[in-house]
């Protein structure tokens, strides 16, 4: 007896599936999202590891540290989304080709950056993720996802600190 190619699919699709009382669009959407923020977590640890790692100059003890410090907290959150939209009956990235495909935070493969422009874009960067955890936010709350919001919360909260800190560990001396 052969099985045929939707068969397959059929079964691994039951295989991953997983109870949720949000319905099958809500679970889209936020699945959805969920792993856009998650290629984009992952672009940005990747850079500021990058960054961390190619760090120079007089203030570079402090930069190296605090890069650290922030990919560290960045890192943190992907396990979290990923199980998240599990959790929720849905399916997340499973290659560096599919972060690849779904990231919108642009990656920095520059031999050299001046250590203020690091900061600089990497604050840009986190700007730029707080906006998407706000929209993603919007969404599950329009979805009545109470615990995706929640984490989401938390993760806006560190990421306006990273923002902070970038800015002052950047600002010019007077």
């Amino acid at each position: 007896m052969s099985t045929t190619e939707d068969e397959l699919g059929t079964r691994r699709r039951v295989a991953l599936a997983t109870p949720s009382e949000l319905g099958a669009e809500s679970v889209k959407n936020i699945t959805g999202a969920l792993n856009a923020l998650l290629a984009d977590v992952f672009a940005l640890y990747i850079k500021t590891k990058n960054f961390h790692w190619h760090v120079s100059g007089p203030h570079f003890r402090d930069y190296h540290l605090l890069l650290d410090e922030h990919a560290g907290q960045i890192f943190a959150m992907t396990d979290d989304i990923a199980e998240r939209a599990r959790k929720i009956g849905g399916t997340t990235i499973r290659s560096i080709g599919h972060v690849a495909r779904l990231q919108r935070l642009s990656d920095n493969d520059a031999d050299y950056v001046d250590p203020l422009d690091m900061l600089a874009e990497l604050r840009e960067d986190n700007r730029a993720l707080l906006s998407s955890m706000r929209e993603v936010h919007d969404l599950c709350g329009e979805e009545n996802d109470v615990a995706t919001t929640s984490l989401l919360e938390n993760w806006i909260d560190q990421t306006e600190r990273r923002i902070w800190f970038l800015f002052e560990t950047g600002r010019a001396g007077k």
